[in-house]
């Protein structure tokens, strides 16, 4: 087991990292800019390093600064967490090169799933199923009008190398096509450096579901079952929760032999998400994400299984600590995402937290990295952090989420608890019979 590993990230998952380590009896670097010199992770690892000015380009996007901060302080791992550099195959190249452990998959693996065409094919081999679309990146407008006729409208368009809903253009009808080609096309070159873009039929009622695996260096490859991923603001996910209600045991039993099996074939190591749309009882294969998710608690909830200690144990070569048989999916958690932001426009709303209380009694768990007094910075992602409650079943699971977004106190800025108070009111929710269009529908069209 290591003795030291870098935290090459921030605020929630650095913090949640960083506990993980210290479980395990591993001491912790975090590495910060300037505008993070006061966060919780840096107040509570063994040691920091500053890597730069508050841009992430010049800090948490900044290798050599990273690498520079590993090597003074003899960290033998380095764990990226999600975002950042964490699904960057180079930088895994870069860590491993310098005789230091990246805590996640094989670069070839990162670079292979990362890329939306080559991910579809392989998966596709191995049995999962993929939304009808193109084979390969689109070579011209020609083809793209072509294959879209083929298929029929409505149909997307996406970035090759896209992500968070950057370069994703739908088109309804001909007419509209040639233009969200060329938009989409210029997007992807913007936010990815890559212009190449696909084809896929448009399903217009999904839900957004996804299967967590788990793997090791000896072959061994499990899933622990899924997660509901639906309540979505422009592509970038609300609140979650697992198991879905939407999901028969049949089904995620089917789904999750297929990802598990999948994974272990392309020789896969660490934690990974599988997502998938799912309309009308079938499963389509979107994307898969090679790092920890955003989401992962509610799957730790309901499995007992502590998936970031997972990913270090696996990374310095144990094997799992269970097998298929003993995954044992108990209850349901929900995930509400803690923003900083007006609930009604969803601008940013950074600023001092001059009040702060976070909830608790049972089933409730709160991974946060701030405190009264802090400082929420302009730079980064709007997230305070998530509000996690678990119950025996989803009733329950929603009481104890809307008494403990009733005792959460955070004051100075605005946060989006409003919108999470209005959601676990609706009926749809209530029911469990929603889909990826849920909030657009509760909001009204707002922007």
């Amino acid at each position: 087991m290591f003795s030291k590993i870098l935290i090459a990230n921030r605020g929630e998952i650095a913090l949640r990292i960083h506990r993980a380590c210290k479980e395990l009896g591993i001491q912790t670097v975090a590495v910060h800019s300037t505008a993070d010199v006061d966060a919780m992770h840096v107040r509570l690892a063994d040691e920091s390093v500053c890597i730069g000015p508050p841009s992430s380009l010049d800090s948490y996007l900044n290798i050599s600064s990273i690498m520079a901060a590993a090597e003074i302080t003899d960290a033998e791992a380095i764990h990226p967490g999600y975002g950042f550099l964490s699904e960057n195959a180079e930088f895994a190249e870069i860590v491993k090169a310098s005789g230091i452990t990246f805590i996640g998959p094989e670069p070839e693996a990162i670079r292979l799933m990362g890329n939306k065409v080559q991910a579809r094919k392989t998966v596709a081999k191995y049995g999962i199923p993929v939304v009808p679309g193109s084979e390969g990146a689109i070579k011209s407008d020609k083809e793209a009008l072509k294959l879209a006729k083929e298929i029929g409208f409505p149909v997307i368009i996406k970035a090759v190398g896209g992500g968070g809903g950057r370069g994703m253009k739908v088109v309804h009808a001909e007419p509209g096509l040639i233009n969200a080609y060329s938009v989409a096309k210029t997007e992807a070159m913007q936010f990815f450096r890559n212009d190449a873009i696909y084809i896929e039929k448009f399903l217009e009622a999904p839900r957004h579901v996804e299967i967590q695996v788990l793997c090791d260096k000896h072959g061994n490859a499990i899933h622990l079952g899924e997660r509901d991923c639906s309540l979505q603001r422009r592509h970038q996910k609300v609140l979650e929760e697992a198991p879905s209600p939407a999901v028969t045991p049949e089904q995620r039993n089917q789904l999750g032999k297929l990802a598990a099996e999948t994974a272990a074939a392309i020789k896969y190591v660490g934690a990974g998400t599988f997502e998938f749309l799912f309309d009308k009882g079938n499963f389509y294969f979107l994307e898969m994400n090679t790092r920890i998710q955003v989401e992962h608690p509610v799957t730790e909830l309901i499995t007992g299984v502590d998936l970031v200690k997972e990913q270090i144990r696996v990374a310095a070569g144990e094997k799992l600590t269970l097998t298929q048989e003993e995954v044992v999916l108990e209850g349901c958690a929900i995930e509400c995402r803690i923003n900083a932001e007006d609930p009604q426009t969803f601008i940013p709303s950074p600023g001092v937290i001059t009040e702060y209380h976070a909830p608790g009694g049972g089933g409730v768990r709160v991974d946060a990295g701030v405190y009264g007094g802090y400082r929420i910075p302009p730079h980064y992602d709007s997230m305070i952090g998530k509000l996690i409650t678990w119950g025996g079943d989803r009733a329950e699971a929603m009481a104890r989420m809307r008494r403990a977004l009733d005792e959460y106190v955070i004051g100075g800025v605005r946060t989006t608890i409003p919108l999470h108070k209005r959601i676990l009111q609706d009926g749809a929710f209530i029911s469990g019979e929603y889909d990826l269009h849920f909030l657009e529908r509760l909001l009204g069209g707002s922007k």
